[in-house]
């Protein structure tokens, strides 16, 4: 016997606002389609028919970002492209949320050490919310961070007195931040050409 039991005709459930919004929000995320390198096929292959991500609510990708609240960044960001990615982020409506795909795209994965034209990390272009590691991720692994990303959504307090709501708040201004070897030209200058050394053959 539950404590409404007998009290309200049948068809009626009793929620607050904010567990209502929150359920709706989780079960219809829109990606933005949106695909860098080869982890993109990965991302492709959960939305087909095998794994079939619009059983979460996510199938419906969308083409601009104006209509959509979900950036999956799939692959390798270049410095080039940075600038970019920061502002389809800024073009989408808030709440929003990200998810970094892959080794590249979490920290620069096999580009890390000696591949000066690729950011060491997605986060230092956008806030990310969730890390989906791997080379490349299979679609499970995709499937599992979207459900991290349910997850926060779920625990939102956007409409709770006196609670700010638990959005990621964009600190960066655009620009890429750099690892320490690459700050400054000369640091750079001096990175590449010990890299150079290296790379020569052994006599």
């Amino acid at each position: 016997m539950g404590l409404l039991e007998g009290r309200m005709e049948d068809g009626f459930v009793v929620t607050s606002l904010e567990a209502a919004v929150n359920w709706a929000r989780e079960s219809s995320l829109w990606p933005m389609t949106f695909g860098l390198a080869c982890c993109a096929i990965e991302m492709m292959a959960t939305g087909a028919p095998r794994y079939d991500i619009d059983r979460f609510g996510a199938g419906a990708f969308r083409a601009s970002p104006r209509q959509a609240d979900l950036m999956i960044v799939a692959g390798t960001v270049n410095l080039k492209m940075a600038d970019r990615v920061r502002r389809l982020y800024n073009q989408m409506p808030d709440p929003k949320f990200v998810i970094a795909m892959g080794a590249c795209t979490c920290g620069g994965g096999p580009y890390y050490k000696y591949g000066y034209n690729v950011a060491k990390g997605v986060d230092l272009v956008v806030p990310v919310d969730v890390y989906v590691p791997g080379c490349p991720p299979r679609p499970e692994a995709l499937l599992e961070g979207l459900m991290r990303i349910q997850d926060k959504i779920h625990k939102m307090k956007e409409y709770h007195k006196g609670q700010l709501a638990e959005v990621p708040v964009p600190t960066r201004t655009g620009s890429v931040l750099l690892p320490p070897e690459l700050a400054t030209p000369e640091k750079s200058f001096a990175f590449l050409t010990e890299n150079k050394e290296r790379a020569k053959p052994a006599k």
